[in-house]
């Protein structure tokens, strides 16, 4: 088994592993990995053979022990458990009545407690300030009822070990929407919410020509009032500026690429936004950490060709062994399988390689890598519905008649936050964030401080290691300004904040051309960025066929979870 770092083991220790009612540890990693490998690996008794469940449960414990692929978290905690929910996402519809509201919250809370994270499009909800003819009062709005789920959120424990993640989008033609988009702003307390706007390719279009835009009651479906279009935007901008919120998702795009749109369009996502799902459907995660596929400072190729099927085969099978919260969510996530494989370890890649994140080579090769997994979790899928059958609701899929398919999608890049810590390597396909950083709101109440391994071991291949150096690169989480380090090392390990907004989203959208999900990406931003900033990323993102967007500026006071440096332990 691969040695894990000081910081993965106080997070298995404080999540992951099992404790008996005293709170007492009953279970090591390893332990915990063979638990796992054991339940998930019992699913290929529904095909196969014992010999089956035994030869899958070595490789998929090879797997997932060496640290080459993840499981999302819900799968790490629970599979082997009374608790066996092991999905990570899920997205509920919010439906214009009081009894819709709250049965969705209750389905949330269960879906919360047994360690999921849900998204929500509060569209279909009157505007606040409405008639409720059989009452005659009026609608509070969709904004009250957010702040509702963000409170009862706050009450729940996602499987008694973290609190729960939503999304919550409001589209862009609401008639709340400005409330909405400043709801941040404004300074109210949501702790459990990330917000999006859904946007439609005609409302960017109306931004950009000045135009006005109407914004439509969602049961009547007529227009109420009119906005110039740039208000709205503008609000936006300067939510995002302030806060990071709203981002904004890309409702079109999702649907240009929807397979099952013959059973409805997509309205919302997951909470870190790269999974769209239907109504009551949930998906299962899991990441590649490519830093483990270099080999002589190439590629490889035919170790992540088998890496990639193995991890197919297992989330595959997490449908099968899954318990589900609710028989809706049950009925909707097998109808179409849907899986998400993903990658960590990108930026770490890259600097094994000796390439520059802000490099059109780093970027072409961000395309052959994500070409390349798409086109092996195809394959794995294929052969799949070969052995096992297509998904139940493939003759409504745009894989009929001509493409056997075992899962409606099968790739999604998710932001890998903490199982990337347990991995020892950079989270998905952000850059470094530092050299040297403060990892908050991880574990409550701690703070986790990291220095780059592949750092240190760089310095010391190239004889360029000093404690000078590394004092001040502690100091100051980078390397930048480190004048006796060579230009080219420092460019290999330059941070989030030292690499231009575009380089950022050129590389989201490499990764998107090949992912059929969406792809979770932050563009950090350094404190001196304006609103034109933002605004010019939003737009490019949109032109670019980005799914969501999303950006940080550094240091603003709000939610912020990586620090540079770790000034304090610098002496």
């Amino acid at each position: 088994m691969e040695n894990l770092s000081d910081n993965a083991l106080r997070i298995l220790q404080e999540r992951y592993l099992l404790k008996d009612k005293n709170g007492a540890l009953r279970e090591s990693p390893e332990e915990m990995f063979h638990r796992v490998a054991r339940s998930v690996s019992k699913a290929e008794l529904n095909w196969g053979t014992a010999e089956d469940h035994t030869k899958w449960e070595k490789t998929f414990l090879d797997l997932m022990s060496n640290l080459i692929f993840l499981p999302n978290s819900p799968t790490l905690m629970n599979a082997g458990t009374p608790n066996s929910q092991l999905s990570a996402c899920f997205v509920l519809p919010v439906e214009d009545s009081l009894s819709g509201i709250f049965e969705t919250l209750k389905t949330a809370a269960l879906v919360h407690q047994k360690g999921g994270g849900t998204g929500f499009n509060f569209s279909h909800l009157r505007p606040a300030g409405d008639r409720l003819s059989h009452l005659g009062g009026s609608a509070s709005g969709p904004v009250s009822f957010i702040t509702l789920y963000d409170f009862a959120t706050e009450q729940v424990k996602q499987g008694g070990k973290r609190r729960g993640a939503n999304m919550g989008i409001l589209n862009v033609d609401h008639p709340d929407i400005l409330e909405f988009v400043r709801l941040r702003v404004n300074g109210k307390p949501l702790q459990n919410f990330n917000l999006s706007v859904g946007v439609s390719n005609a409302f960017m279009q109306a931004v950009e020509k000045d135009a006005d835009w109407e914004l439509i009651h969602p049961n009547s479906r007529k227009p109420i009032r009119e906005l110039r279009a740039g208000l709205i935007w503008e609000a936006i901008i300067q939510g995002a500026w302030e806060s990071g919120n709203p981002g904004m998702i890309f409702l079109d795009t999702i649907n240009e690429s929807n397979p099952m749109i013959s059973m409805g369009e997509i309205e919302a996502t997951n909470p870190c936004g790269e999974v769209p799902l239907l109504d009551f459907e949930a998906c299962n995660l899991g990441s590649i950490n490519l830093s483990k596929f270099i080999k002589r400072g190439l590629v490889d190729w035919d170790f992540l060709r088998d890496s990639v099927h193995t991890a197919i085969r297992f989330l595959d099978n997490v449908i099968e062994v899954n318990k589900y919260p609710d028989k809706k969510i049950r009925k909707a996530t097998i109808g179409n399988r849907k899986i998400g494989l993903g990658v960590m370890g990108w930026a770490e890649m890259l600097i094994q390689m000796n390439i520059s994140y802000d490099s059109e080579e780093a970027v072409d090769l961000a395309k052959k890598v994500m070409k390349f997994i798409q086109e092996e979790s195809t394959l794995a899928s294929s052969k799949l519905a070969e052995e096992r059958g297509n998904f139940e609701n493939w003759e409504k899929s745009i894989f009929c008649p001509d493409k056997k398919m075992r899962n409606a999608t099968r790739n999604s890049i998710a932001p890998t936050g903490t199982i990337s810590i347990l991995a020892n390597t950079s989270s998905s396909i952000e850059p470094l964030f530092a050299l040297a950083f403060q990892r908050r709101k991880v574990l409550d109440g701690q703070t986790l401080t990291s220095i780059n391994d592949l750092f240190l071991q760089k310095l010391k291949e190239g004889g360029l290691f000093s404690q000078e150096i590394l004092d001040q690169v502690i100091a100051d989480g980078t390397c930048n300004q480190v004048e006796k380090l060579p230009e080219r090392f420092r460019s290999v390990f330059k941070t989030a904040l030292e690499i231009e907004p575009e380089w950022h989203l050129k590389h989201q959208i490499a990764f998107q051309q090949f992912t059929d999900n969406a792809v979770s990406k932050t563009v950090n931003l350094p404190k001196s960025a304006t609103p034109e900033d933002i605004a010019e990323i939003y737009k490019m993102a949109w032109k670019w066929k980005a799914k969501g967007i999303t950006v940080f500026r550094n240091d603003t006071g709000r939610e912020q979870v990586l620090f540079k440096g770790i000034k304090a332990i610098c002496k």
